[in-house]
């Protein structure tokens, strides 16, 4: 009788094979991506300052170049009459810088709008273009980023009361000091009213706010730092008393913070925070 023979099935390695290949992409597909996520994290919270700084650091080499320089060893007397109304040159336009002794920065540039490609992201801080200018009875409201793009309002929650924020144009410095800082919702525009939180009453007062998103690294909300106008200097005496250091306050000059008259009516602040600050960028 031939002898049966039986042949038992054998478990072939396929399906483990594909299955630990399918691991190992999966892995590398994370790895990738962990990769680009890193890469990004470097642009947006590194690379994107350096080029803003670069920009920036440009901008107000070209300023002072047309300015002419100030002679930062004297102290400028407050002047008495109305401060003279800046010219805004155009949306987009740089017109002014900004100097605020409590930053961590020295100095950085100030432009007409609030768009983020063409101001906010490249140039500094942005001027509300429907809000009033330095020195005039109103509202003068900028916007700025916190985090990313040059950071020009990174350090505006240390703001206190009493500390000055200085506008500088082509002829003057307009002195500002701070009042009240407060977080509002986004959609809360009354802070840039003409009358800041009274939406629709003539305002009587020089006022300035300056909004930045909060908390840091989102746009949930909004930081709001409002200022009121102490005073303005002209820029061919030298720098007002509040930019000037410990060993330069015995210059020329002297700042007695008189409120200066308003200089023209209020300019109506139509403009959306929204529209604007909600947009800002602080990843």
């Amino acid at each position: 009788m031939a002898a049966r023979h039986t042949h038992r099935s054998r478990s072939r390695p396929g399906g483990a094979g594909f299955l630990g290949g399918a691991i190992g992409l999966l892995g590398e597909l994370l790895l990738t991506v962990g990769a680009l996520l890193l890469l990004f994290l470097v642009w947006q919270l590194w690379w994107t300052d350096v080029i803003a700084d670069r920009e920036q650091a440009g901008i107000i080499a070209g300023l002072d170049d047309e300015w002419g320089s100030v002679d930062q060893e004297r102290i400028a007397p407050a002047q008495d009459g109305p401060p003279p109304v800046p010219d805004t040159l155009g949306d987009t336009m740089t017109w002014g810088t900004m100097h605020v002794p409590a930053f961590d920065r020295d100095r950085f540039p100030l432009a007409e709008g609030v768009s983020l490609e063409e101001v906010l992201n490249v140039k500094g801080a942005g001027h509300y273009p429907e809000t009033a200018l330095p020195g005039e009875v109103g509202n003068f409201s900028v916007a700025g980023h916190r985090n990313t793009y040059g950071r020009v309002f990174e350090d505006i929650a240390a703001l206190q009361s009493g500390d000055p924020v200085v506008i500088e144009t082509a002829d003057a410095f307009y002195v500002y000091e701070v009042t009240e800082s407060l977080i509002v919702n986004p959609e809360d525009v009354e802070v840039i009213a003409p009358a800041p939180g009274e939406p629709g009453v003539e305002p009587t007062e020089q006022m300035m706010t300056l909004t930045a998103c909060h908390p840091m690294y989102s746009a949930r909300e909004r930081y709001i730092v409002h200022a009121e106008f102490a005073y303005w200097t002209d820029r061919e005496d030298g720098i007002p008393e509040a930019l000037a250091s410990e060993e330069s306050t015995s210059g020329e000059g002297t700042s007695d913070g008189e409120e200066a008259a308003g200089a023209t009516g209020a300019a109506a602040a139509a403009t959306a925070l929204t529209t604007a600050t909600a947009r800002e960028e602080e990843n």
